[in-house]
């Protein structure tokens, strides 16, 4: 099978030696230990069960309380978060895996209830529609509730919040990772500075290309310099439509950024695509044109099979394949695809929040299954 050179041939990228090109993509799972939203043993099992991957990516982590906007999302800002984070990447580093941190501040999706009644922040004061996950405090019980309009964020703020990323950088590292992924897409505050719908400044961070996109450079600029290029790594979402981000400038903004990130050196460039019924499609022309600005590394995510992996490693325009809900629901992904094993189904009741249910008690296959 052709499929033995591409997905599973050995890589070197971000300082990392891969044996093969399958990645666990980062997923929100709404499990860390109240109060203080500190990782903890049951993370750590999760992880580590998973690190037969070339690479993990955790679950999105604010980089500080202003940055958060779900419930029971771990954070990298409090010393106590540090310490739950080690465990984790003792647990990974043991069992022979290597795992960047994912780096994520929410902007405007998120709700007052996290920020002691305070609007959450944004580039500017745009309404939109978009829904975070909350756990209700009296019933214990989470749900989808909407966002309300954010507030724009002062010139001081948006200093402090590139220094947030940095700090955030710098612990993550104390804690044991292997690198940084900053989170640049799906909606949340990096995307949020590049796409007209949501930045409407007229200050140097909005308005034009180059100022939209002065935000993303900051923050990628101050994490590279605190932890190496090759150890920073960032996500975009070129093709996102929804939560008020179908912005008619952003593939040339995203495709400037790509010229950029190929400049500074960073580890990777991840970019995620739409993966829901009649989502934008990730064309083939856009494959190209970012191919073309950015040679380092590449990985993809979105809904992808084997044969998907296959054809978009074998024509050039990924160099490595993110996996989400297939490697919830089957912690040996790798072995699964490289041997063409049936993938265990996925419990969608149990993606956020919950106990070890759906979660790390999905099985691996027996060495005679396998």
């Amino acid at each position: 099978m052709t499929t033995l050179s591409t997905l599973f041939s050995p890589i070197t990228f971000a300082g990392i030696n891969a044996r093969h090109r399958v990645v666990m993509a980062p997923m929100t799972r709404a499990r860390s230990s109240q109060p203080g939203d500190i990782p903890n043993a049951l993370n750590a099992q999760y992880y580590a069960q998973r690190a037969s991957a070339a690479l993990i990516v955790t679950e999105a982590t604010q980089i500080s309380p202003q940055g958060k906007g779900y419930s029971f999302t771990p954070g990298i800002h409090s010393e106590a978060q540090v310490r739950g984070w080690q465990g984790v990447t003792e647990a990974v580093h043991a069992e022979g895996g290597r795992i960047f941190l994912q780096l994520w501040h929410v902007g405007r999706l998120s709700h007052p209830d996290f920020h002691n009644g305070e609007m959450p922040v944004a580039p500017s004061a745009e309404p939109f529609e978009g829904q975070i996950w909350k756990v209700d405090p009296t019933t214990g019980q989470g749900a989808m509730v909407d966002c309300p309009t954010p507030r724009a964020l002062t010139h001081a703020e948006i200093q402090h919040i590139v220094e947030d990323f940095r700090q955030a950088a710098r612990r993550a590292m104390r804690a044991g990772f292997d690198g940084v992924e900053i989170h640049g897409a799906n909606g949340y505050l990096i995307d949020q500075f590049l796409r007209t719908t949501s930045n409407t400044r007229t200050d140097e961070y909005g308005g034009s290309r180059a100022n939209r996109l002065r935000f993303l450079q900051e923050v990628v600029d101050a994490v590279s310099e605190e932890i190496g290029a090759e150890r920073t790594a960032i996500r975009l979402a070129p093709f996102l439509t929804a939560r008020g981000m179908a912005c008619p400038d952003i593939l040339p903004t995203i495709l400037e950024a790509a010229e950029y990130l190929q400049g500074k050196g960073i580890g990777y460039l991840h970019l995620v695509e739409a993966d829901w019924d009649d989502a934008p499609v990730f064309t083939e022309v856009f494959r190209q044109a970012i191919r073309a600005r950015f040679s380092n590394p590449i990985i993809v995510a979105g809904n992808y099979d084997l044969a998907r992996a296959e054809w978009v490693i074998s024509h050039g325009y990924a160099d490595l394949v993110a996996f989400g809900r297939p490697f919830v629901a089957n912690p040996d992904l790798p072995l699964r695809l490289a041997q063409d094993l049936p993938l265990a189904p996925l419990d969608h009741a149990t993606l956020f929040g919950g106990s070890a249910k759906g979660y790390s008690d999905y099985p691996t296959l027996t060495a005679g299954e396998a």
